[in-house]
């Protein structure tokens, strides 16, 4: 029997409303750890987005390799490592061969030969066990050509029969193992169709184009290990292709979510149990609405549920009148409550005879816009409409080709706010 755990989206650096996580990820790989010894994992699969930025901090960059020596010294045996689209591939990639003599095997970005994504996992014995087709974030560039001219609808079929082809490419190479009854496992890290995002993914191509069906993966998968969302989920009812979603909410649209890992246990080279396991909760994201007079016993009453970190809170204060009042009563009220930190405040007005359609929306932070929403917004102010819509398309294809400038000559951009910039 060869059991594999399965995670990903780790997103180490990510900040919050300019607020750090490291904590929280330090705390989430030490359980890890704990529970790879626990349960006795011979595999671990990570499937991208390791970092949260092609750049990633000293900070960021220190909790992943403590954490790759620290499962070195545990049972499991090996370990596989991909890039999602926050990842840099030459970041990812730089010790690779280093780590690959601990076998711990990393594939940041789609290589020139398609052998080199696949990746047999032997035992003490130098007996294959395993096999994994460690297939990462696929770039544009790496599953088809640009046409000049092509519409929308033949750059979206042309990307999807990129991706198919991508993966129906590594069939033959995997055969020798099927014939021999040895499992082989699968990674991807992209949108799959009819899959459920929050608001903290990116999207992977201009407006999410490539989404394949889970039945588009070849059949010789024993299982498919996804990484992007953050949702954990299946994929169109197949239970053998699962996204194992992010260990911490990301962002305040994931606070209903049921973080897991998946525990997979294989037995004489078939798939013979999946195990969803609830990753704890070290810091609860919350979210208040109201008036002040509804809002105040609520955030003063509030449980923190012995938690180690204070939750952080998101408030729509709704309100008719003189807001910066309210505002200091509202501050009054988190200053009475020490558990709970305001994190992100919207406020709202509201006036009687108004629908709630016709309400003001809730202001928004800058920092808690996606890329293209600045970019719209900053069009707006400085531009007439009729003069900017050209710009839209450009920009998208600028956002599809930032991880690749992160790794190449326009390196100093250290984010897609510089280029807006």
């Amino acid at each position: 029997m060869i059991r594999v755990l399965h995670t990903a989206d780790w997103h180490l650096g990510q900040r919050l409303a300019n607020q750090e996580r490291t904590e929280e990820h330090r705390a989430f790989l030490n359980w890890l750890c704990e529970t790879i010894c626990d349960q006795k994992i011979d595999l671990l699969v990570i499937a991208g987005d390791v970092f949260d930025t092609g750049f990633p901090s000293n900070t960021a960059l220190k909790l992943y390799y403590d954490f790759i020596r620290e499962v070195k010294n545990s049972c499991c045996r090996d370990l596989v490592i991909i890039g999602g689209n926050h990842d840099s591939v030459s970041t990812l990639n730089a010790p690779a061969e280093l780590l690959r003599h601990f076998n711990v095997h990393v594939v940041g970005g789609a290589p020139a030969s398609p052998e080199d994504q696949v990746i047999v996992l032997t035992d003490e014995d130098d007996q294959p066990k395993a096999v994994v087709c460690a297939v990462p974030f696929l770039r544009d560039k790496d599953v088809r050509l640009s046409v000049p001219g092509e519409t929308g609808e033949e750059k979206e079929a042309r990307l999807k029969q990129g991706i198919c082809d991508h993966y129906t490419q590594l069939v033959p190479l995997i055969q020798e193992f099927k014939q021999l009854g040895i499992p082989v496992l699968a990674t991807g890290h992209l949108f799959a169709a009819g899959g459920s995002a929050s608001d903290s993914e990116k999207e992977i191509h201009v407006g999410n184009l490539g989404q394949i069906c889970g039945d588009q993966f070849p059949e010789e998968f024993d299982y498919v290990a996804l990484g992007h969302l953050h949702r954990p989920q299946v994929v169109h009812k197949m239970q053998h292709i699962r996204y194992s979603g992010s260990p911490i909410p990301l962002s305040f649209s994931e606070i209903t979510d049921h973080k897991h890992i998946i525990i997979l246990d294989f037995e004489q080279g078939k798939l013979a149990n999946i195990h969803e396991v609830p990753v704890p909760c070290w810091r609860k994201l919350v979210r208040f609405k109201g008036t002040i007079e509804e809002l105040f016993p609520k955030i003063i009453a509030y449980d923190n549920a012995d938690l180690p970190y204070p939750a952080w809170a998101e408030v729509q204060l709704q309100y008719e009148h003189n807001l910066h009042d309210l505002t200091g009563k509202l501050q009054e009220a988190f200053a009475l409550q020490p558990q709970l930190q305001l994190l992100i405040h919207r406020p709202l007005r509201t006036i009687d005879s108004q629908t709630l359609d016709q309400q003001v929306q809730p202001e928004q932070d800058l920092a808690d816009l996606k890329p293209k929403e600045v970019f719209l917004k900053k069009c707006e102010e400085a531009l007439e409409a009729d003069t900017y819509l050209s710009l839209i398309s450009t920009f998208d294809e600028l956002l599809e080709l930032m991880p690749q400038l992160q790794d190449g000559p326009l390196a100093i951009l250290s984010s897609e706010e510089q280029v807006l910039e």
